[in-house]
């Protein structure tokens, strides 16, 4: 829908105005601004011009308006601009950059002020002042205008960049270059379209009630994880490119193979049902979210303000939590009435938990395909694509020892042309995301890595990424005859390699726009609507505690808590030891940045602050 109200702010002559209002549908409301009054301009013939073919056109025009007091200038009624204009802003005369990031970052703020709440402000600059990527040739950062970090301070991200055309607008001419009727260099400009970010910060840790049995239990989201439990990308009402992923994988694979699809628990495991991970992999459980489960008697109000959200439809019955009656502990809930039990269980770091009660199943099929598809968690280290969360699906295929050949490798056929046939696909545009699929032998001579180098993310970022796995189980007490072999797929890689997103923080933005890439439930080449979020740097060292040692899985955890999930870099930089103490001391850097929100210099320096008390109390490290 075409924007219905535009503003026009830090107007010259009032050309940009007027050419602008001849393109305009007549449903359209203009309302050009200057800072000036009309006996500045009295003198100006250009504008007077112009002031008076934009009053003959109905143009609203007001004088003596600071873009940076919009609110000062608009009465409540007569605000919700669908579109804000401020072409080539300037200070005037030999303003520095430094004045001139003034300008702009208390201009975007007074917007927040005035503008619709999908509306768009456009900022033309001339070439290099952005100081983004896109600026050809890109100025050294700390002598550009800095326009994405300035926006940020109005709670704004760019969406768009494009050439700054005066063609488009014939008859304009942009003056006020050092405060005189010059014009400004426009050759190589570029036109900035920004838009609201969701609030940063507005996330809090969920409390969840969870019913087993007849009796109500409440866990806490993990600070690290705020935001990612119960998210319901899977869920048939979805259109989430996760979900829709899933669902042409299995397609493709029920043509070949008979299919039965499984439901999925919520993902908690008790303690006593971790035992069955350390035949998979012991690492998977010393990376787990382990959380308390309480047994709750109470309306849980006080835990959330009311945010609770109740889960009844939950597998693992009441009798495995094994819950301790924990009366006279020192506790928090011991005050609560109502709470007098607790168990400790963890998140589920795999599906594969999940693989001896499906094979052991009364109901379980030899020769047809078992489908698992759920969420998973584990605590990793941060690196691009390594994700605390992801979904998985899983297929287990049971067949005869005598045709294990034949059977694996028919599987493992199917599954590489499945891959890639997703992972090559020419676009409507002519654009084309290229990976090759690899099936690696494992050191035990059986098992299979698959990975995927892909081209996805750009020419310049070839990327080896594991996506899945393959295990060749052998016989169990139930199906003596029978072989098993487990796939394993993260489907939020294999979606972030097929629909080109280079940032797995994306996939669980709570921005409606990222869903509208894929309301057809189509998979279409993802467009960011966040560009060139900037990067803060903030080292930190701190001295260890010899007796408690340091875990850096932890610190990396910590860290992804703290920063909300905007570290997107933890770098080892030195170790230091004291020559005379023989204390030990560590130094890392910290990269923060968004994918999807607005992010300042000062929220970073909060969190840093933040992070330095954090590691303090959880690590017993003393920060230097």
């Amino acid at each position: 829908m075409a924007p219905r109200r535009l503003l026009l702010v830090g107007e010259g002559n009032f050309s940009f105005a007027t050419a602008l209002s001849e393109t305009l549908d007549p449903s359209t409301s203009l309302t050009a601004t200057c800072l000036q009054g009309p006996a500045d301009l009295a003198r100006d013939p250009v504008a007077q011009e112009n002031l008076q073919r934009l009053r003959e056109r109905g143009t609203k025009v007001r004088f003596g308006v600071d873009c940076t007091q919009l609110a000062d200038a608009f009465e409540l009624h007569d605000r919700e601009f669908d579109r804000i204009y401020f072409n080539f802003p300037h200070c005037g005369r030999k303003a520095g950059v430094a004045r001139n990031r003034e300008l702009l970052a208390k201009f975007f703020q007074s917007c927040a002020d005035v503008l619709a709440e999908e509306g768009e402000v456009h900022v033309a600059l001339c070439r290099g002042q952005g100081g983004t990527p896109a600026d050809n040739p890109t100025r050294e950062w700390h002598n550009s205008w800095q326009v994405v970090a300035m926006a940020a301070l109005g709670g704004f991200i760019l969406s768009d960049v494009h050439p700054f055309s005066c063609e488009a607008v014939p008859g304009y001419k942009c003056t006020g270059y050092r405060s005189q009727d010059k014009s400004f260099h426009v050759e190589g400009a570029l036109n900035h379209i920004f838009t609201r970010s969701l609030p940063f910060g507005g996330l809090q840790a969920r409390v969840f009630r969870i019913k087993l049995g007849g009796q109500w239990f409440s866990l806490a989201e993990p600070d690290a994880l705020v935001g990612k439990l119960n998210r319901g990308f899977l869920e048939a009402s979805s259109y989430h490119p996760i979900k829709t992923i899933n669902e042409k994988l299995i397609a493709e694979l029920g043509k070949a193979f008979p299919l039965k699809r499984l439901k999925c628990s919520f993902p908690l495991l008790p303690q006593e049902g971790t035992s069955v991970l350390t035949s998979w992999n012991c690492d998977i459980l010393s990376a787990a979210f382990w959380i308390n489960l309480l047994e709750d008697n109470s309306n849980s109000e006080y835990l959330t303000g009311g945010a609770t959200q109740d889960i009844e439809d939950f597998l693992v019955s009441l009798s495995e939590l094994s819950l301790s009656k924990s009366p006279g502990t020192d506790s928090k809930e011991e005050a609560h009435e109502g709470i007098y039990s607790q168990a400790k269980v963890c998140l589920r770091p795999s599906l594969l938990v999940h693989v001896q009660a499906i094979i052991q199943a009364p109901d379980f099929l030899p020769g047809s395909l078992h489908i698992l598809s759920g969420p998973v968690f584990r605590k990793c280290l941060i690196l691009p694509f390594t994700m605390p969360a992801f979904h998985e699906t899983l297929f287990i295929l049971g067949f005869n020892q005598n045709l294990k050949d034949g059977c694996l490798q028919s599987l493992l056929d199917h599954l590489k042309g499945i891959l890639d046939s997703f992972l090559t696909q020419t676009f409507l545009e002519g654009s084309k995301l290229s990976s090759s699929v690899e099936f690696v032998i494992q050191p035990n001579g059986k098992d299979y890595m698959i990975n995927v180098k892909s081209h996805s993310f750009g020419p310049d970022r070839a990327k080896d990424l594991i996506i899945g796995s393959v295990t060749i189980s052998a016989t169990n007490i139930v199906h003596k005859d029978q072989c098993f072999v487990f796939v394993s797929m993260n489907l939020d890689l294999l979606a972030m390699l097929v629909c080109g997103i280079s940032d797995w923080r994306m996939l669980w933005t709570f921005d409606n726009r990222f869903l509208k890439n894929f309301v057809s439930g189509k998979l279409e080449p993802f467009k960011s609507y966040s560009l060139y979020p900037p990067c803060f740097v903030h080292d930190i060292s701190f001295w260890l505690d010899e007796k408690k040692g340091f875990d850096e899985l932890e610190f990396h955890t910590v860290a992804r808590a703290v920063s909300q999930d905007t570290v997107i870099s933890i770098q080892f930089l030195s170790r230091f030891q004291h020559p005379k103490t023989e204390q030990v001391s560590l130094c890392y850097r910290l990269t923060y940045q968004t994918c999807d929100k607005a992010l300042t210099q000062q929220q970073v320096a909060s969190m840093q602050s933040q992070f330095r008390k954090e590691i303090q109390r959880r690590l017993h490290v003393t920060p230097r």
